[in-house]
């Protein structure tokens, strides 16, 4: 292939990454802000996991005042930005609207967005960092989590310090989402945001290699425990180890950093997992070019973890879905290359302990897909090591928490995000890591305010 083709090439592919949706007008947004009632004790407030004054901010637009809307939007919600495109608001806000009654929900993802959009268009820094009083916090982690927390210190006072193990913070909206639906520079504008009010972010820095658990206990008054989670596990499947079977957050990862590649143009893809990571396994093969992607998952579109609207837009991108399926086994050629996947069709009998009908094998009902990789999506490990260099009690990775206040079992330790996701515990959503964050800022506030006055 020549030098020129396969530029062109790279290039349709950049443009396939680009973001779907170019968001609302100046003209739509404001005839869009027209539409609400702006009601007393808004329900569409009640919804919000981080409680942003929805008609405040609605109204702001309609009267012309964008800086102060994102600015409403970015005091209760420091990843505001992010979750304007990634937050299901259907089930959220825009689920709780009045006018879901008559006509149509308000598009409050969608103002959101047109007032953050504006925000960083036109480079404003939204707010400025308390008067320091002394007192110092690491956060271990700069995923949403680990940055809304540390926004929230900033803004209370607090000399603040990220530990992030990434070239770059912001976790999950840095390197999880895929770029047509969040490009990094609104992640990177967020964590922007964070660094104007004094937080210093220490990136390449892994805890427990490069700095260890004990010196950040000894060194700052209060820690913040925001790792995250880790890798998707292994199926435990024959073949696994087969070249051509990936990691789909290490696939995404890969897009986002700017890493695209051709070698997937008309290939057949099967993504095996039905969660929000394995929508964007799927729609990002389909975008690198792939003839055929197939989700494998062993129950049907009932028990499906991923968002409604991750669902839609993976059928609109031609994703076929293969229910009631699981794997077996991958099959490989002589030089280790993925050339098919071993499936047998399942059916559904009696509910698990997570309320969904679990999931049984039909004996003889095996079949091959012919697929040239396999894509694993089916959630993420934990740092286990990590949280037990903190010496903090856990569950199967699930750190526990006093449900009050976010401490750990170590009183200067507090944990919220994914970490703390599980075992019927907390959801696992970007606007619920950010609200995790704030409450945590505001619970070490309160401790430290009672040891201030004990002490005086």
């Amino acid at each position: 292939m020549s030098a020129s083709v396969n530029n062109q090439l790279l290039s349709n592919l950049e443009k396939n990454f680009q973001e779907v949706d170019n968001g609302l007008s100046k003209q739509e947004a404001l005839e869009e802000a027209s539409r609400c009632l702006y009601c007393y004790d808004a329900p569409c407030i009640q919804a919000c996991p981080t409680g942003i004054d929805i008609p405040s901010f609605i109204k702001k637009i309609a009267s012309g005042n964008v800086k102060g809307s994102a600015k409403t939007i970015m005091m209760e919600n420091p990843v505001g930005a992010s979750c304007s495109r990634v937050c299901p608001t259907e089930e959220l806000c825009e689920g709780s609207c009045v006018l879901n009654h008559s006509t149509k929900p308000i598009m409050i993802g969608n103002l959101q967005r047109y007032a953050t959009d504006w925000a960083m268009k036109n480079e404003q820094a939204l707010f400025k960092a308390g008067q320091k009083n002394g007192k110092t916090v690491a956060i271990v982690g700069g995923g949403p989590a680990g940055l809304s927390a540390a926004r929230e210190l900033a803004l209370l006072g607090y000399q603040v310090t990220i530990f992030e193990a990434e070239k770059e913070a912001g976790g999950l909206n840095t390197y999880g989402i895929v770029s047509f639906r969040l490009p990094q520079a609104v992640s990177f504008w967020e964590v922007d945001q964070v660094k104007s009010l004094d937080v210093e972010i220490r990136t390449n820095t892994r805890v427990g290699v490069d700095v260890s658990a004990d010196e950040l206990i000894q060194n700052y008054d209060a820690v913040v425990f925001a790792i995250g989670m880790a890798s998707v596990p292994h199926i435990g499947i024959e073949g696994e180890d087969a070249e051509g079977v990936l990691d789909a957050i290490e696939f995404v990862k890969e897009t986002k950093s700017g890493t695209l590649s051709e070698q997937y143009i008309g290939k057949k893809i099967a993504v095996i997992g039905a969660g929000n990571t394995a929508i964007d396994a799927a729609t990002c093969s389909v975008r690198l070019g792939a003839e055929n992607v197939s989700i494998v998952y062993r129950r049907t579109a009932e028990e499906m973890t991923a968002y409604p609207f991750e669902f839609e837009f993976a059928k609109q991108e031609g994703v076929e879905f293969k229910w009631l399926t699981s794997p077996k086994k991958i099959i490989s050629d002589a030089s280790g290359n993925v050339t098919g996947l071993e499936c047998i069709k399942m059916k559904l009998g009696e509910p698990s302990e997570d309320g969904r009908r679990r999931p049984i094998e039909v004996e003889g009902s095996e079949f091959i897909l012919e697929v040239d990789a396999v894509i694993r999506a089916i959630g993420q490990s934990r740092y286990i090591n990590l949280i037990e260099q903190f010496g903090l009690k856990h569950s199967d990775g699930v750190v526990d928490i006093n449900n009050d206040s976010y401490q750990t079992s170590n009183e200067k330790v507090f944990a919220c995000g994914d970490v703390i996701f599980g075992q019927g515990q907390g959801e696992a959503m970007v606007v619920s890591a950010a609200q995790q964050g704030k409450l945590v800022a505001y619970h070490i506030h309160k401790q430290e305010t009672i040891l201030a006055s004990e002490t005086a």
